[in-house]
């Protein structure tokens, strides 16, 4: 069983998948799409081609906890992913994943059209791996 973490955004929508052990991102991918239900079917093709039976979803928080206007419409996401695909979405708190992953990419010199093409994989991945992290412990 693999696990997918999920950055969701309004436009695009970062997925990481772990590797068969579950100890690392495997793959990255962007799903690019406005469309709440085309974004949960191309999510669903992934889940089965990749044998994903778990799913952790980036909960955008307030540096002071609480949430927001964004946090509910990930949790209103999540629901209807949850019914779509049959499998529980965790949330987790994606604080600050989105600065980290511009600071990774323009460390490795992935300005303008290059980054914003890669940078919801790379907050996917930073989600993924503090999940995968949590769970190992």
């Amino acid at each position: 069983m693999k696990i997918m973490g999920i950055d969701y955004g309004d436009a695009r929508t970062g997925i990481a998948i772990s590797d068969l052990l579950c100890s690392i991102v495997g793959s990255t991918t962007v799903i690019h799409s406005r469309n709440q239900d085309k974004t949960i079917e191309e999510i669903k093709k992934l889940i089965a081609e990749n044998q994903v039976g778990e799913i952790c979803m980036g909960l955008p928080k307030n540096m002071d906890g609480t949430e927001g206007p964004r946090a509910e419409l990930c949790r209103a996401f999540a629901q209807k992913l949850e019914e779509a695909t049959g499998l529980s979405v965790k949330l987790w708190d994606e604080r600050r994943t989105t600065v980290e992953a511009h600071n990774i990419l323009s460390a490795h010199n992935y300005h303008g059209k290059k980054r914003k093409n890669t940078v919801d994989a790379v907050a996917a991945s930073l989600i993924l791996e503090g999940y995968l992290a949590f769970r190992g412990r």
